[in-house]
């Protein structure tokens, strides 16, 4: 279920939440016109106010869990960025001829993950990235290997800087991979029909419509939605991580 809401467009879903509040508005109208005509206090307000209020709990919640998985990504693409530079600069005070060529497959693997993030690709595209990010890693641990096995003194930190962009694309990856739980955007959806439907119910039952009201907490929740879903789809979204930081490290790389 999570692959069919990361596939759809962004806006199609809230448009669908759009029209699915509205319907429920219009069923409630039409229900509410059984009470029309009563006076006195409706003991039916309170449950407006209660659906209304778990709406806007809901809302805050998913928009919290959304926003935090964008800081996760983009702190990741900045970790990464970092144990790239860090490892071009371990590899600068190797000896010739290891020097150049590790710091020649570095320099490429980094554009390379500028040019074809992971993060926008799917399917075919995405595993031929990482078959080309693999290859790149191989050569870099290969070249290491034998700057090692030729007694380099920096044995130490040019492993752990290799390691550490092994871990940092691995997780970097693995961030990209986190979604919002469809059960979470089902109930949202729920909790965004029930107050429509039973505002449509009052209005009707004391004969006042508020279109202007309507319309406005219809567009306004419609909005938080799009901007929650599309948080929710890193490969497709509107709303981007910055690759910034990876173009400064590439550009720190003078050959």
């Amino acid at each position: 279920m999570e692959n069919i809401i990361e596939q759809v467009e962004a806006w199609l879903i809230p448009a669908g939440f759009a029209v699915a509040m509205s319907g429920g508005w219009a069923l409630g109208r039409l229900w509410g016109r059984r009470f029309s005509g009563e006076t006195g206090e409706d003991p039916g307000t309170k449950f407006i106010d209660a659906s209304t209020a778990l709406l806007g709990l809901l809302l805050a919640f998913t928009f919290a869990i959304a926003l935090g998985r964008y800081d996760q990504r983009r702190l990741a693409v900045v970790a990464e960025s970092n144990a790239i530079g860090d490892f071009y600069t371990c590899a600068s005070l190797l000896q010739e001829p290891f020097r150049s060529r590790l710091q020649d497959v570095i320099r490429d693997y980094a554009q390379e993950q500028l040019d074809t993030p992971h993060e926008t690709l799917i399917g075919a595209d995405e595993k031929r990235a990482t078959q080309q990010s693999r290859e790149k890693f191989a050569r870099m641990t290969d070249i290491t290997n034998e700057a090692i096995a030729a007694g380099t003194p920096i044995a130490l930190s040019l492993t752990t800087d290799l390691n550490n962009v092994t871990s940092s694309n691995a997780s970097r990856l693995a961030v990209y991979q986190e979604r919002l739980p469809w059960s979470i955007v089902f109930l949202l959806f729920l909790a965004s029909v029930v107050p429509a439907f039973l505002v449509g119910e009052k209005q009707s039952a004391s004969q006042k419509v508020h279109a202007s009201g309507t319309i406005s907490f219809i567009v306004l929740v419609t909005l938080v939605v799009f901007v929650i879903l599309d948080l929710n789809q890193p490969h497709s979204g509107i709303i981007k991580v910055s690759q910034d930081s990876l173009a400064r490290a590439i550009q720190s790389m003078s050959k």
